[in-house]
């Protein structure tokens, strides 16, 4: 059980950090990630994506290092 509750805690401060480094709701992560933990990571990640393609457009290429 309480590896459980670290596990939530982790994932909640690394999807509010990753939030506010993407500049997404950062409250809302941090929330969302206590309550479903690693199971989020493929819904942020899609939304990290979508907000980058707002941004730069859907046109135009971006590069990765």
């Amino acid at each position: 059980m309480l590896l459980a509750v670290v596990v939530l805690l982790a994932s909640s401060v690394y999807y509010y950090v990753e939030a506010v480094k993407n500049g997404l709701r950062a409250k809302r992560w941090a929330a969302a990630g206590a309550v479903f933990g690693p199971m989020l990571l493929p819904m942020f990640t899609m939304q990290r994506h979508v907000a980058l393609r707002k941004v730069q457009g859907y046109h135009s290429a971006f590069w990765r290092p």
